[in-house]
């Protein structure tokens, strides 16, 4: 359902926009849980190593994907919040046919460099051939990957958080079901969760594009006698004002985990099982912040298409309360039920220390989840109000942060846990700048409708 975000409470319309989305992502992280928890249990400790060894490159093609779809999101949602319906149908046919594109060029590509990644990662040679095996089949739905994430960042930009959930409620519990069937039945191995993966995301990506063109063609527009043109290069250089310094974060974070990934796997495989499975939940309890920062861009972006400037410090104020009471709770659930949880990934038998260091892990990064949640929700309102520069720069402070501590600690006697104490530091620098930026008010007259 197509919502306008410039009318009625701003706490009500917030959490109940953002609801969907939380458990949109909640069904996404399925995929790569459900891969985790199958190799895991079904095929061993080596073949859960592969898959997280995996993770930092499929999260550098997830993050160009996500990064650019933002700024259609973006673009989109203030030609919606302005009512310039027919500009913003060309918009939708502009980005679908160029992200389109660019995910079977990042197909192709990934195919040929997928060996150097996992070469340059340090890759154990034990877990080389499943991570490799694993790397290669995920590549190969690169364009539906790309279309997925486009049509996502769509739907958002229209208001309508619930049908991207619907479509991911199906496709995970499709993905569950291949998973074990390729695996348990067929014996397939790491390139079973993959090919599950695939086929699960390139049923929903079709879907939903299905969808969304019924409704377009339902939106009436200002000129309904002309063609509508399918393509501007206009619309791309909008998308790319807002896209390309979002993909340029959603990368920078790509590059962080892969640096943080050498420095975890040179602590040994055991190690990096103990890790991937922390980190596993470690997503899972980051989606409601996440998310609170997606519905902060979008709802910032309708608000300053009609021109609402005080209401998106509404919206501000509220998103930043959502993000206390969430992180509070999460935090709790992480003390409670840690083990429990890694014990979704690691057997009984592997309680050693794979286990100890899953819980050292998240023991100590939930502590300061509502620090996350600060960053997160005044970059969504920097990002929806096309404030890149300032964007992009409290991203840059978080992430290199986060790299240099951890490095520069590891030969302290903090050791192995210099990574996880390093990710804290960097979301308090991060969420000192952005919020410094939020409250100066220079954000203000940024949208990418106006020409400044």
């Amino acid at each position: 359902m197509i919502r306008n975000l410039t009318e009625g409470p701003p706490l009500r319309l917030l959490f109940f926009f953002a609801l969907p989305m939380v458990a949109g992502n909640l069904f996404q992280q399925l995929y790569n849980m459900v891969d985790s928890m199958v190799v895991g249990k079904f095929v061993g400790e080596d073949a859960l190593a592969a898959v997280g060894s995996s993770f930092p490159i499929v999260f550098l093609a997830v993050a160009v994907a996500s990064g650019l779809s933002m700024g259609c999101t973006v673009v989109i949602s203030q030609l919606f919040g302005a009512g310039k319906i027919r500009e913003m149908k060309t918009t939708v046919a502009t980005a679908l046919i160029a992200l389109g594109v660019l995910g079977a060029a990042i197909m192709v590509l990934g195919q040929l460099a997928a060996p150097l990644l996992l070469h340059l990662l340090g890759t154990d040679a034990d877990i080389m051939a499943d991570s490799l095996a694993y790397l290669q089949i995920y590549f190969g739905g690169a364009l539906f990957l790309f279309l997925y994430n486009t049509l996502n960042g769509i739907y958002n930009a229209l208001g309508d958080s619930k049908t991207p959930l619907y479509f991911l409620m199906v496709s995970a519990l499709g993905n569950i079901g291949l998973d074990l069937l390729f695996v348990i039945q067929f014996h397939m191995g790491v390139a079973g969760v993959a090919w599950a993966t695939l086929i699960a995301q390139g049923a929903c990506a079709v879907a939903s594009f299905w969808v969304l063109a019924v409704r377009l063609r339902m939106m009436p527009n200002e000129q309904p006698c002309q063609k509508l043109p399918l393509f501007s290069w206009d619309a791309v250089r909008r998308i790319a004002r807002i896209g390309l310094p979002s993909m340029l974060q959603q990368s920078l974070v790509s590059l962080s985990m892969m640096l943080m990934q050498g420095l975890v796997n040179s602590y040994g495989k055991v190690f990096v099982a103990g890790y991937t499975a922390a980190t596993k939940i470690d997503s899972l309890a980051m989606l409601p912040n996440t998310n609170f920062s997606n519905a902060m861009s979008s709802y910032t972006a309708q608000n300053m298409g009609a021109g609402k400037h005080e209401r998106v410090r509404q919206g501000y104020r509220a998103n930043l309360l959502m993000v206390v009471v969430f992180s509070g709770v999460i935090t709790l659930l992480i003390y409670l039920f840690g083990e429990p949880l890694l014990g979704l990934f690691l057997n009984a038998g592997d309680s050693g220390s794979a286990m100890s260091y899953g819980l050292e892990y998240m023991h100590t990064v939930s502590l300061f989840y509502v620090l996350m949640g600060f960053l997160f929700v005044s970059n969504g309102l920097l990002r929806g109000a096309g404030d890149m520069g300032a964007f992009t720069f409290s991203s840059m402070s978080n992430l290199f942060t986060r790299v240099a501590v951890a490095y520069l600690l590891a030969a302290s006697p903090l050791g192995e846990g210099a990574i996880w104490w390093s990710i804290p530091i960097g979301w308090a620098v991060g969420s000192v700048v952005s919020f410094l930026r939020v409250r100066s008010g220079k954000w203000r007259g940024r949208d990418v409708l106006g020409k400044k």
